[in-house]
């Protein structure tokens, strides 16, 4: 993927950039009372998945494109993105899938023709909003389905990222477009700073960081005399990559309710987005396992208050399905050891929320007995306290 130009506006000049083999669409393909590109969603639904097609339109006719259209921007507004991405919708007895995700093992030739039909575009200056001309500097969509947005910076035209930010927070949340769960990530991005939030809601509306670490502190490193780009070059290079987004939906991305510090849900629900040293740290232990296998020892430093529960979770979770070079599972269970009562109701609770198929999961909160048959099971991620295993460990020795 290239960098954009910065032009005088203040905003990259693409050119002919498309991120990583993106299509490039006019802010018109966009309809705003869907928030959809409709064109995009009827392509993709055409071209993977032909057969379930036919059976809707034999059932609806020519209504069918707008039916289904008007289906999935519902359910999108019901359930939100993450939900609709991964299960589908279904209508009239006919499911439709709307993401592709790359499977644990390797590619057969169907699975990689229907992976390859994904549909990725990106919009500059998408004008959201069914009450006015407010556009967003750049929308990126999956399957014509909104997944993020951009407010691109430049210092030339004295803005920076904290004018991005505060374009974010000015912006109405009642708007359909910006209705939580609809886009999964809003990216404020200058030169030299990323920061990302998945809620704009005002003044609550909180960014966090999405930079690679300066010298053991904040901000990005600077380019190498031998590269071009900028500092944040990253992001539409790694981040905004196909396989990445694609990735970061199906596996990353997570809705998550808040509990208190009993363990109890609270009501409240956010979505989740990995910071970047969360999401480096494991696909670098993933990559690793994958082609090293097991056996290794790693030791990962994390600052107070920078996730480290949920960067255990996402770890747990992606080695639980991690097949080696040779197709073969990796790890048969995954056990996540704490030796602090407190945080491990808390570990506990997170990485039951990442659970996306019921029963992967093993929280072991009684006693030893409980953590000996989850091991002789093979249950696929276990979560206990260090306390429970001398217990055993003669019998498991």
């Amino acid at each position: 993927m290239s960098d954009p130009e910065l032009s005088r506006d203040g905003e990259p000049s693409f050119g002919e950039f498309t991120p990583g083999g993106y299509h490039r669409r006019r802010p018109e393909d966009y309809v705003r009372g869907l928030c959809l590109i409709p064109n995009d969603l009827y392509d993709f639904v055409l071209a993977s998945q032909p057969k379930e097609w036919a059976k809707y339109k034999g059932q609806h006719g020519e209504a069918a494109k707008a039916k289904l259209v008007d289906r999935v921007a519902s359910e999108i507004a019901r359930s939100g993105t993450l939900s609709v991405l991964r299960q589908g919708v279904k209508d009239t007895g006919v499911h439709f899938k709307l993401a592709y995700f790359k499977p644990a093992s390797g590619l057969n030739e169907e699975t990689s023709r229907l992976y390859r039909a994904n549909l990725f575009s990106v919009i500059r200056q998408l004008r959201f909003s069914s009450k006015s001309e407010e556009s967003v500097d750049l929308g990126i969509f999956l399957n014509g389905i909104p997944l993020f947005t951009a407010e691109l910076k430049n210092p030339i035209t004295r803005q920076n990222v904290e004018d991005a930010r505060r374009q974010y927070i000015e912006r109405d949340p009642r708007e359909p477009f910006f209705a939580y769960g609809r886009c999964l990530a809003h990216f404020a991005v200058d030169p030299n700073w990323v920061f990302v939030t998945t809620r704009v809601s005002h003044e609550n509306t909180r960014f966090l960081p999405f930079n690679r670490g300066r010298d053991g502190g904040a901000g990005n490193p600077p380019v190498p005399p031998t590269r071009s780009g900028y500092p944040t070059s990253y992001l539409w290079e790694e981040t905004w990559a196909r396989d990445s987004v694609l990735e970061l939906t199906r596996q990353f991305i997570q809705e998550v309710e808040v509990v208190d510090d009993r363990g109890r849900k609270t009501g409240e629900r956010f979505i989740l987005f990995p910071r970047y040293q969360q999401l480096d740290c494991v696909r670098a232990l993933v990559a690793d396992a994958r082609t090293r296998g097991t056996g290794r020892k790693y030791l990962i430093q994390h600052s107070a208050g920078s996730g480290k529960s949920y960067t255990i979770a996402w770890l747990a979770h992606r080695l639980s399905i991690l097949h080696g070079l040779d197709n073969e599972r990796v790890f048969d269970s995954i056990i996540v050891v704490t030796d602090r009562r407190q945080l491990d109701r808390q570990l506990q609770s997170t990485v039951r929320q990442f659970e996306q198929t019921l029963g992967t999961v093993e929280n072991i909160e009684h006693t030893s007995r409980q953590l000996k048959a989850a091991l002789e099971d093979g249950k696929t991620i276990i979560v206990s306290t260090l306390q429970k295993f001398p217990v055993i460990a003669k019998e498991i020795g």
